[in-house]
């Protein structure tokens, strides 16, 4: 629609509240109940800054904060719609959707990281999403297995 035709005052506030959907992933949509609680209070907050944005009288600026919080409700709320709650895995014995597994790498580096859903995953704080490389060449392994992992070799050092 050609800005004249609405109550915005520019092209550059109408190109701020039209923003373009957050993408959805195409693989299952596998969390974790922590994931799904996390994911619960974001769809919280986010219609929460929708209620407040709301609130605002400049209609250019309500449409300005609206735009976020609401493509965020979409997002969230289809990702909870889709959601396959995980039950934690019974077994240590092979690698699986919520195992924490240490590993070394052949350059002599450790980590560890939990696998979780896609949402959820942020590899700072040691949990990496079970659709990355590193997580589907360790499901199934067991530990003393060793993968390959782009480059490099990783060897599993244990399954929690």
């Amino acid at each position: 629609m050609s800005v004249a035709f609405t109550k915005e005052e520019s092209a550059e506030t109408a190109s701020e509240t039209l923003l373009p959907d957050r993408p959805i992933s195409p693989h299952p949509n596998l969390v974790t109940e922590a994931g799904h609680k996390a994911l619960q209070t974001q769809l919280a907050e986010a219609r929460e800054a929708y209620e407040a944005a709301q609130r605002v009288d400049d209609v250019n600026e309500k449409r300005r904060q609206s735009a976020v919080p609401l493509r965020d409700v979409r997002y969230l709320t289809e990702r909870l719609r889709t959601a396959q709650v995980m039950p934690d895995p019974t077994s240590t014995d092979v690698v699986a959707f919520g195992s924490t597994v240490t590993f070394s790498r052949t350059d002599g580096r450790v980590q560890t990281y939990r696998i979780v859903g896609e949402d959820e995953a942020d590899p700072k704080a040691g949990s990496i999403s079970f659709v990355s490389p590193v997580a589907r060449s360790l499901m199934g392994k067991a530990v003393g297995d060793v993968v390959g992992a782009g480059a490099q070799e990783i060897e599993i050092l244990s399954i929690a």
